[in-house]
């Protein structure tokens, strides 16, 4: 595993309530260590999930989705599979009216725009345009719709192996006690604590992970049946149902919503 790294494109500015954006991109597992800062946070990813790690557990957030970190909250991360990805860094002094807990924002088209332009800035203080973007970003996660489409990661070493194998490969069907075997826990004690660190009994936790990595899918363009094929599902069919019971409509429907 490789540390995160973002290149940055924009430096600190004293004069504005967005300090810089940066963008970073790798085809490794990268990770950052647990840390926390007076500025608040906002990331997301352009492809690849992201494993968020904060005090009160773990969430893997799809490319669909940003994560924002209010300040001063200890938070760390690490993604799977091949990313591409943006940080955006606020001031403290304007997070007063931003949300105060950490939360996952549907990521908009604007939003995820402006931080592109952002990302270009040169090193210079801010001009009326740049003010103008800054305010534009700050306003998308002051009002973009809070998203519970998060999935607890467990902490007991042994469960997170199981986990990361699944994120890795959704598709995988070993049942319950393969995996308990494979990880060297009983069956039993991987049952229980699954329920104890994630809320998700531990067939739910796994087609839950697959859901959230079908969004990602989804937003790519690939076409439903070859999602469900990938994923695991025995037909289209059985994706869809599971799709609309979970999120309330066909995955054809949340793709438009999707668009910008």
């Amino acid at each position: 595993m490789t540390n995160l790294h973002f290149a940055v494109k924009a430096r600190d500015r004293s004069d504005g309530p967005v300090l810089f954006v940066v963008l970073g991109s790798g085809e490794d597992e990268l990770a950052t260590e647990p840390h926390q800062h007076a500025r608040g946070q906002l990331f997301g990813s352009l492809r690849g999930l992201v494993n968020v790690e904060l005090d009160d557990g773990a969430w893997i957030v799809p490319a669909i989705h940003a994560v924002w970190i209010p300040p001063h909250h200890k938070h760390g991360g690490t993604t799977h599979g091949p990313f591409h990805g943006w940080s955006v860094y606020v001031a403290e002094s304007a997070c007063d009216n931003l949300p105060r807990q950490p939360c996952t924002l549907r990521t908009s088209g604007l939003l995820r725009e402006a931080v592109l332009r952002a990302s270009q800035w040169p090193f210079a203080p801010l001009n009326g345009q740049m003010s103008h973007l800054a305010e534009v970003i700050l306003d998308e996660i002051r009002t973009l719709p809070v998203e519970p489409l998060g999935l607890p990661f467990p902490r007991e070493p042994r469960l997170q192996r199981i986990a990361r194998a699944l994120i890795a490969h959704p598709a995988d069907d070993r049942d319950l006690e393969r995996w308990a075997v494979w990880a060297s826990v009983s069956s039993r004690t991987l049952s229980r604590r699954f329920v104890a660190e994630t809320g998700f009994h531990f067939t739910a936790w796994r087609q839950r992970a697959r859901l959230m990595r079908s969004l990602e899918m989804l937003a790519a363009g690939m076409p439903v049946t070859a999602i469900a094929l990938d994923l695991g599902y025995s037909t289209a069919s059985a994706y869809i149902a599971l799709f609309r019971r979970t999120f309330g409509e066909t995955p054809a429907a949340y793709r438009l919503r999707l668009q910008p």
